[in-house]
């Protein structure tokens, strides 16, 4: 396999870009939209950008109540625990059931900086919220991807932190959050690298620095000394806005520019450029979070902790539709 090129395309937009800016002059109405954490910080954002664009959103939620709330008529709401492979099923298979086809999925949900915890079946809890649930509802929600249907998955610049951890993935030994972190952060790259090759048409996107609810297991004091915050409260320069930060997503999942770039790593609504710094600020792709080898391995190591694999090559199709199989 071969790695997607990165460099910028010209889009037209930009880091100040927001999710209203990519999405004018573009119609989705009759498109159906899956957003996961479409009820909080930049999902929020997302969510209501598509639903005035017209698209059908719906918005799989931990906590359907609160997310009902925060949408109120903005998207349809329903049940889902990304930490929980039953609750996944059920919610893929309620959702085959209805028949309905979905045009484009945002794997958005996440959790930073967590403390050691285990999901049963002992999975880490980065790993298996960030990339394995995602990974898992994909999976599972195969049949309904239209021809020509978008993923989408959120990553991070967080990926400068860590490669996966190949021998110890779920941190066994030496655990440490932000290299937890950073490893789920890799793997959200890595499963749009592979997804792609796989007749789905796929991008990873580093939304940008912001302040969100994505941050609540990272006390005040953490947050002044990252320099997030300053000591009176107040957002330090630098980051962007929710709606700012939704816009890389929004445009990995609708602009037409990208047809040629599929399994590309994104940011600031545009290719993204290989990383030169170690600065997150600056960002740009590490060479580990977008090698078609890697990306190969990890699908391979999370069929073999979920038992799922939807996408053998004689049930897709090509993203243009196209059946990949003579």
């Amino acid at each position: 396999m071969t790695m997607t090129q990165q460099h910028r395309i010209g889009s037209g937009f930009g880091a100040h870009s927001t999710a209203a800016d990519v999405l004018d002059g573009i119609d989705l109405t009759g498109r159906t939209v899956l957003i996961t954490g479409g009820y909080s910080g930049l999902g929020k954002a997302a969510t209501e950008a598509m639903a005035r664009a017209g698209a059908e959103v719906l918005v799989p939620a931990r906590r359907p109540e609160t997310a009902r709330n925060a949408l109120r008529d903005y998207a349809e709401v329903a049940e889902l625990d990304l930490a929980d492979l039953d609750s996944i099923r059920i919610f893929a298979e309620r959702f085959l059931d209805t028949g309905r086809a979905i045009d484009i999925v945002i794997a958005n949900a996440g959790v930073m900086a967590y403390p050691r915890e285990r999901i049963v079946p002992g999975w880490e809890a980065h790993f298996a919220i960030n990339h394995l649930g995602h990974f898992a509802l994909v999976n599972q929600l195969q049949p309904a991807l239209r021809p020509g249907a978008r993923v989408v998955s959120v990553a991070s610049s967080g990926h400068f932190l860590s490669d996966i951890r190949w021998g110890d993935p779920h941190f066994d030994h030496d655990y440490d959050p932000w290299q937890a972190y950073g490893q789920s952060k890799t793997a959200n790259a890595l499963f749009a690298t592979h997804l792609d090759t796989l007749g789905v048409r796929a991008f990873a996107v580093h939304p940008g620095s912001i302040l969100t609810p994505l941050q609540r297991n990272i006390s005040r004091a953490q947050q002044i000394a990252q320099g997030w915050i300053t000591e009176d409260g107040r957002q330090a320069a630098g980051f962007k806005t929710p709606a700012q930060g939704a816009a890389t997503a929004i445009w990995a999942a609708t602009a037409p520019q990208l047809d040629a770039y599929g399994g590309a790593y994104c940011q600031d609504c545009d290719v993204a450029e290989p990383a030169t710094t170690e600065d997150m600020l600056v960002g740009g792709v590490k060479p580990w979070a977008v090698d078609p080898d890697a990306a190969a391995r990890l699908w391979a190591m999370s069929r073999e902790f979920t038992g799922l694999d939807s996408f053998s090559a004689d049930r897709v199709s090509s993203p243009d539709g196209d059946s990949d199989v003579a």
